[in-house]
């Protein structure tokens, strides 16, 4: 049985439908007032994982205030265990967007070591580990293959912050996600081949236009950040996590009936 297995049955059949909706408030957000604010819309709005900076008393609040499992970020393995002791379900390496603007890059060798560290730490917690667009497809794909190979769980791509959209409307919300959805769909092509059978999360620049490109590339779910937590009230908030698990579920449904009709 592998580490999946000890999660919530309905978060184990988000990633076995290919639906899942994570929420992320930010590996480098501690604003308690924030959280609280990202982890209700999470909640109210349908998603079924929360993603929260590594921080124990951020995990209890998250946790009271949205009734759905959290996954705690942070590129500092010994951080982890606390949190995991204040009920967090899932660890994660990355996401590194936060970084980026300070000139500090995450490279493979790097990567791999933190995901070495974290599961001697913590055998027996389910690891999710972001692949740096940084780096070639190419390399980001045999990363992945290289992670999963030292015991990681899930793997989740990134990109967003490499996009620079020339459109507006819904061309510039495609073009935002196109690093993403390229990664996204190299990582899962070399999973194949190598008969990896390990979730994939599509992560950054992603948006209601293209979460189900992101599935149609191979992802099991969808990982979202600053299109929730860059607005400023609760009601926009939920009412985008709302449209965000519509659209994935929409999706879903329609894939579901071409297979039957084909």
């Amino acid at each position: 049985m592998t580490r999946l297995h000890s999660l919530p049955i309905a978060l184990q059949k988000s990633f076995q439908n290919r639906t899942l909706l994570k929420v992320i408030s930010g590996l480098n957000n501690f604003n308690p007032e924030s959280v609280c604010q990202v982890s209700k819309a999470a909640g109210l709005g349908g998603a079924d994982l929360l993603d929260i900076a590594c921080d124990p008393e951020l995990v209890q609040l998250a946790k009271q205030v949205s009734n759905i499992p959290v996954c705690v970020s942070s590129v500092k393995p010994s951080l982890f265990p606390a949190a995991v002791s204040s009920g967090a379900s899932m660890i994660e390496i990355g996401n590194y967007d936060s970084f980026y603007p300070e000139g500090r890059f995450f490279f493979a060798d790097e990567v791999l070591a933190l995901a070495i560290e974290s599961r001697r730490l913590l055998p027996e917690v389910i690891l999710s580990v972001t692949v740096p667009h940084v780096l070639p497809l190419d390399s980001q794909a045999q990363l992945a293959l290289d992670l999963v190979d030292v015991g990681v769980d899930l793997i989740q791509t990134e990109g967003g912050t490499s996009a620079h959209p020339l459109s507006s409307g819904t061309t510039g919300l495609i073009e935002k996600a196109a690093p993403t959805l390229a990664a996204t769909f190299a990582i899962n092509a070399a999973m194949k081949e190598n008969n990896k059978n390990v979730p994939l999360i599509s992560a950054s620049g992603l948006s209601e236009v293209t979460v189900s490109m992101a599935i149609s590339v191979g992802a099991n779910g969808v990982g979202i950040g600053s299109a929730i937590n860059k607005l400023n009230n609760e009601i926009a908030m939920i009412a985008t996590v709302k449209s965000l698990r519509k659209a994935l579920n929409s999706y879903q449904m329609f894939s579901t009936n071409n297979q039957r009709t084909s």
